[in-house]
């Protein structure tokens, strides 16, 4: 890893790519020390980028070239381009202050191939992997990074990124179905007998509401898991976990009678600051 300083303006390079891209993680970084902040920035520019891969290449190969560039880098293999990008410096930067594990951001990059191709995901169990690796992993960096490394905060991570995940299939189905690509598990769809072509032709049907109700669940159910679990991790961690209360938030909002599943529906700016806001002096981040 190089232990070289990244350009001045690398840090507000990532601040700006997750404000523009993935605004609750960004919002959640207000309410964390200096330091912290630049270092979780990174951590999330870097998600950034590795999921806009999916929309910037028009076939998987140059998808996979990508991603694996990002993977040589964090193995080393990268050296004079790493320092002129700016996600890529403020990662390695990161990576050296707070002793992050490289292992997982490499699993991270590899788990998003999927994203590359058209294969519907077949399991919920094969889409508890996926979300694992990307999702929950992030919450596990997270916390080391506000934190020591703690058993409890890997406990909660999985159940936190597990109805992060969840909640997001549900949200992105009008694009992804747009694009013909399913992260609702096969399994899940026969069980209610809901037709593929059906979902990617957008059409609003009892058994996939049953579907999306199902998959809310399980959601729901690893959200209290994961709100449970705060108490056991100390404070100066529980910043990590903010971006569940937008989680919760957004299972309500998902979960509204009559809701049409393919209109995009998404939370103002201003009401995502409020409710990470709320949370960050509620007793179950504080106490």
């Amino acid at each position: 890893m190089s232990g070289s300083a990244p350009p001045p303006d690398s840090a507000a390079f990532c601040a700006d790519l997750v404000r523009s891209h993935d605004f609750p993680r960004y919002a959640a970084t207000l309410f964390a020390p200096a330091a912290e902040r630049r270092a979780l920035l990174a951590l999330y520019a870097f998600n950034v980028e590795i999921v806009r891969v999916r929309d910037q290449v028009s076939q998987p190969l140059p998808g996979e070239i990508r991603l694996q560039w990002w993977t040589d880098m964090l193995s080393g293999q990268v050296h004079g381009s790493a320092e002129g990008n700016p996600v890529a410096a403020e990662l390695l930067r990161a990576i050296r202050d707070f002793d992050l594990p490289v292992e997982p951001l490499s699993l991270l990059a590899d788990e998003h191939q999927f994203d590359l191709y058209n294969d519907p995901m077949p399991t919920m169990t094969a889409l508890e992997g996926y979300l694992a690796a990307t999702c929950s992993a992030l919450f596990a960096l997270a916390a080391r990074i506000m934190a020591s490394p703690l058993d409890p905060a890997e406990h909660l991570a999985r159940h936190a990124g597990l109805a992060q995940g969840i909640a997001q299939v549900i949200a992105n189905l009008p694009r992804d179905a747009a694009h013909r690509q399913l992260f609702l598990p096969q399994q899940v769809l026969a069980s209610h007998n809901c037709n593929m072509e059906d979902v990617f032709a957008g059409k609003e049907t009892p058994n996939l509401c049953a579907v999306l109700d199902q998959l809310a669940g399980e959601a729901g159910q690893h959200l209290t898991t994961a709100l449970s679990l705060l108490a056991e991790v100390p404070v100066s961690a529980r910043p990590a976990f903010l971006p569940l209360s937008q989680v919760r938030a957004d299972l309500k909002r998902l979960s509204q009678p009559g809701r049409n599943p393919f209109t995009p529906q998404q939370s103002s700016r201003l009401r995502t600051l409020w409710t990470l806001w709320r949370a960050s002096r509620s007793r179950e981040f504080t106490k």
